[in-house]
């Protein structure tokens, strides 16, 4: 029985252990001195009371031993009592400062929910992280990279955790169980090929442990992109695709490639999103459809139909109740 308390005991955080033997002492202490002079600590509570003020230093001088054994407990306290107290706040504030470190360094678990993970580190993930923490202040976000050393945006509500993105035990530390996302973006140092064999390694991973979340994997070559969809992939973005329409449009039409980009640029300032086709525009046309939007200052760029995405649809096109709206809102 006892070695089973002092087991558990030793297992105990430092600053518990040096704060319940402080208390120890302070109790018995204060319980000594009132046996002693009951007379000027009338009960227990008076004599804690004395033993914590006096083990604190701090000496209000309200409750004071007259008597020789009284004062030699009170002398005996401050060179026991003292000492154990200053280990406590000691001890608490380098664990303060360890979990503090633990953070920086992505070495403690995140403990929220319903958040997004986004897994590898580059600038594509440093835009999107600013642009998920400025458009919604309440995003929970926790970033795995093995790469980093610490947390590389310590000031916005990122968590970080370092390590490899493919191990269990990582994508665990992000509670993949209570995610509602997975972003994947190509590891940069990596030839094309094998950042996205990382990105498909990663995304089997993450499956296994959460079948349903969704995810959203960037691969670079063409050929991986079944590979991908056979590993789960929600959704596939091919940025070499975006990189490759911009270089060739450049050599054709400076003007055209310009209007692009300060277009992709101003849809960081809106909401480029999907709005279910509710009951009340299902069956109406594409064109009439897009002037009622308009009214309420939404531009309605295409049609999501299952799989196919049709941008501006020839008319006439008939919205059916699957289909999903793509459309540009305005912030307010």
């Amino acid at each position: 029985m006892s070695y089973n308390f002092f087991n558990t005991f030793v297992r105990l955080p430092l600053f518990l252990r040096v704060l319940i033997i402080a208390l120890i002492v302070i109790i018995s202490f204060g319980s000594f001195v009132h046996l002693l002079e009951p007379e000027q600590f009338p009960t227990i509570f008076e004599g804690v009371w004395w033993a914590i003020i006096t083990a604190s230093t701090v000496g209000y001088g309200d409750f004071v031993p007259k008597s020789v054994p009284g004062r030699l407990a009170g002398m005996a306290l401050i060179l026991t009592g003292a000492g154990f107290l200053a280990t406590y706040f000691a001890s608490l504030a380098t664990a303060a400062v360890t979990k503090q470190n633990e953070f920086l360094e992505g070495k403690a678990d995140f403990k929220g929910k319903d958040h997004i993970i986004v897994i590898g580190w580059n600038e594509r993930t440093r835009g999107i992280l600013r642009t998920l923490c400025t458009n919604n202040k309440n995003i929970s976000i926790a970033l795995i990279d093995e790469s980093l050393d610490k947390n590389p945006l310590p000031t916005m509500n990122v968590h970080f955790i370092q390590g490899r993105s493919n191990l269990d035990e990582v994508l665990i530390k992000a509670n993949i169980f209570d995610a509602v996302k997975v972003i994947i973006t190509a590891d940069p140092n990596k030839g094309e090929l094998h950042a996205d064999m990382g990105s498909i390694l990663t995304l089997l991973a993450v499956k296994g442990l959460n079948p349903k979340i969704q995810c959203i994997v960037e691969i670079l070559t063409s050929e991986q992109v079944a590979n991908a969809k056979r590993a789960g992939a929600d959704e596939i973005v091919q940025t070499n695709i975006l990189t490759s329409y911009v270089m060739i449009n450049s050599i054709s039409s400076q003007q055209l490639v310009t209007s692009f980009l300060d277009l992709l640029n101003q849809l960081d300032k809106r909401n480029l999103t999907f709005k279910p086709a509710v009951p009340e525009v299902v069956n109406m046309n594409f064109m009439d459809l897009s002037h009622l939007l308009m009214k309420e200052g939404i531009l309605l760029l295409g049609i999501k139909r299952g799989e196919e995405t049709l941008l501006n649809p020839p008319h006439p096109f008939t919205i059916i109740h699957q289909d999903q709206l793509i459309v540009i809102m305005n912030d307010n």
